[in-house]
């Protein structure tokens, strides 16, 4: 996953829902605010710790520790190169921070936010990073070399590795004995057991093609993968059925599910929030598309409040091509990093 996806558009106009939704679905979800961060950079995964009621936000060389009763920067956790994620093991009061240019995983202390250890990956460009409280494992998904490490999350040892048939973008624990994750270049979803480091299953998402973000319904065993095409996948978690495909905006990476509200969610980049409610487990439907902000294309989920963090930047122009940067990202704008706060009005 890039830090900065290249394919933004103008925002969407707000979708009216329609039928009959969940009572929480039916309060409609807005932009309520904007918490200020600052700094430079770009951004990948954000996760929630809804206990400390802080947020942690991946940010250049750093992560941001917001807190989200406050709504503001309370403290970062430096020298982590090319971050890419957060998983958190609260029983253990453990975090862990995906490092894509040193492949390293960051293990720090949830209440001081000091650096444990840092753990070497067996594998290049570590970039999405979950906890598997089954197994008591850390497990990242490592771009550069099409595998899988697993990390005993007590001892901060590296335990194994699980070859993939290719790019592991996003990945879920179904917190009962087995984890999901999506294969970005070959358009698939690999089912594999965290103990074992066996892949169990591999299923196509087509039509969908390239996909990043990834939720699941534990309750109802149903799989969500946001796709580069413009569509949502979502798929039976035993089986590999797909269900049913639905639109999405342009320059997706991030996925959420909402158990209370029985809705998933697609943060896309073109400045859109893509809302699908879950009828039931066969019934699915888009109910809104939120105004957001360009370049607001990850996700996380405080599960409490219903809320929904989505960070982003304002953007200038590119630099000059290079022969090697030919189509070079937008740059962003020094001091305006945001993470916006999406929510039931």
């Amino acid at each position: 996953m890039s830090l900065i996806r290249s394919r933004l558009v103008l925002p969407l106009l707000l979708l009216i829902p329609s039928g009959t939704a969940h009572p929480q679905a039916a309060k409609g979800y807005a932009l309520l605010k904007r918490i200020a961060v600052g700094g430079e950079g770009g951004w990948d995964y954000l996760t929630v710790d809804p206990g400390a009621q802080r947020l942690y936000v991946s940010h250049a060389t750093q992560v941001d520790v917001v807190d989200l009763r406050k709504g503001a920067l309370v403290g970062n956790i430096p020298n982590t190169p090319g971050v890419h994620g957060i998983a958190l093991a609260r029983a253990l009061n453990r975090g862990y921070i995906s490092s894509a240019r040193d492949s390293a995983v960051t293990i720090f202390d949830l209440q001081t936010l000091a650096t444990i250890s840092r753990v070497k990956v067996p594998g290049r460009n570590p970039d999405a990073i979950a906890f598997d409280s089954s197994s008591g494992r850390v497990f990242t998904f490592n771009g550069g070399s099409a595998n899988a490490t697993a990390i005993d999350a007590a001892t901060g040892q590296v335990v194994g590795s699980m070859a993939l048939s290719g790019k592991p973008e996003f990945a879920v624990a179904d917190g009962r004995g087995k984890m999901y994750v999506n294969i970005e270049d070959k358009s698939t979803l690999v089912r594999f057991d965290p103990k074992s480091l066996t892949v169990e299953a591999e299923w196509p998402l087509a039509p969908c093609e390239e996909p990043s973000g990834l939720a699941i319904d534990r309750q109802h065993r149903r799989l969500f993968s946001v796709c580069g095409n413009k569509l949502m996948a979502v798929t039976d978690g035993d089986s590999g059925h797909l269900i049913t495909t639905l639109p999405i905006g342009e320059g997706v990476d991030g996925a959420e599910f909402d158990p209370g509200a029985q809705l998933a969610f697609a943060s896309n980049g073109d400045g859109t929030l893509t809302v699908v409610h879950e009828d039931d487990p066969a019934t699915f439907r888009v109910i809104a598309t939120v105004p957001t902000q360009r370049g607001a294309r990850t996700i996380a989920l405080e599960e409490p409040t219903h809320r929904l963090y989505l960070p982003t930047a304002e953007f200038g122009p590119p630099p000059e091509p290079t022969p090697d940067r030919p189509r070079p990202r937008p740059s962003v704008v020094a001091g305006t990093f945001v993470v916006l706060v999406v929510g039931p009005k």
